[in-house]
């Protein structure tokens, strides 16, 4: 979440470096409840936890990891480039993060690979409050947009303009501070920001006690693959099948909270000394849900992905100056560990 600063819940990356070093195979391992030996699996989000992370939580709490042979460790993150980091370098077994920075990422040399991204229809979006009367891209002309220079959602904004007979000359962006954007909005400085529909406008909405409006790219020709399970070599390649088993177990809690929302957010509680309102937890969780497939993938598993959708991604950060030399989708996405279709 680019909107606030993670403050506590932080296991900083050096330690956690020394204690990877540090352990044993004697430590990678517990023992459940029921007497049943598990795999002890470090998994790192994106951010600190929001309304998006429910399936986890919720997934350990009905014991779906368990069932999988995994005690799970549910860490902060810092955003989805250090996540990616992370996970490339061993530092955690598992990453939840953002697609374009996992292309990035790879495109840079970090081995790290998607077992496959959940959330398939992308959040990005013009947030403004109602009030703006912003119903369509055309009403965006002459707007102050707040945006974060360099980052996913402003590299592709001129991708969604053009796609709309736009720009970037008939709109002004203000190069905004991560933590600064939705401040800029509820003060008059901005129009609108650059944000995810299933993060920042629920958060700007509860703050403000104003109706917020979206423009979705998604919604308006432009779409491409968000947050998703990834890991590193150290995992797919030397902890046997755990890469398979803890893309089964979180996709069947994906489909767990999918059913049980309410249960699934309320699993979420003492998760973080940051963590935001259940109200705003239960809108973003309700928004996020509205992610979790293409066209193509109607129907099936959460996480279940396909090579055209993967391609698709690729391409437009390609377009966008994200991605310098696109690579084969196999380079990016082990599909033999991930869900099947």
């Amino acid at each position: 979440m680019d909107a606030r600063r993670l403050l506590t819940g932080l296991v900083p990356l050096a330690l956690v470096a020394v204690t990877a070093t540090a352990c044993g195979d004697d430590d990678k391992t517990s023992t459940s409840d029921s007497g049943k030996e598990l795999d002890k699996v470090t998994l790192t989000l994106n951010w600190y936890p929001y309304g998006e992370h429910a399936p986890f939580y919720y997934g350990e709490k009905r014991k779906i990891f368990e069932k999988h042979g995994i005690d799970l460790e549910i860490r902060a993150g810092q955003g989805s480039q250090k996540t990616v980091q992370a996970t490339g370098a061993g530092q955690t077994d598992f990453g939840w993060a953002d697609t374009p920075a996992v292309l990035a990422g790879v495109d840079q040399g970090v081995k790290v690979k998607s077992l496959g991204v959940f959330l398939q229809t992308t959040p990005a979006s013009v947030q403004s409050f109602a009030a703006q009367d912003i119903k369509s891209p055309a009403d965006l002309k002459g707007k102050m947009i707040a945006g974060t220079a360099g980052d996913a959602l402003t590299k592709t904004f001129p991708i969604f303009l053009e796609k709309n007979g736009m720009e970037l000359s008939d709109v002004k962006v203000q190069n905004t501070d991560p933590a600064g954007k939705i401040a800029a909005v509820i003060s008059g400085k901005t129009d609108a920001l650059l944000g995810y529909a299933s993060d920042q406008g629920p958060t700007m909405q509860n703050k403000a006690k104003k109706d917020v409006s979206y423009l979705r790219f998604s919604e308006n020709g432009l779409n491409f693959y968000s947050n998703g399970l990834i890991a590193g070599p150290k995992t797919l390649q030397g902890r046997g099948d755990l890469a398979q088993r803890m893309t089964k177990a979180v996709s069947e809690s994906w489909a767990a909270a999918e059913k049980n929302p309410e249960p699934a957010v309320a699993a979420m509680e003492g998760a973080s000394e940051q963590l935001p309102p259940e109200s705003v937890l239960s809108e973003q969780f309700k928004t996020t849900l509205t992610l979790l497939h293409t066209d193509a993938t109607q129907g099936k598993a959460p996480g279940a992905n396909t090579e055209a959708d993967w391609q698709q991604t690729i391409d437009v950060f390609a377009e966008a100056g994200m991605v310098e030399k696109a690579k084969p989708v196999a380079e990016y996405w082990d599909s033999a560990k991930g869900i099947k279709g």
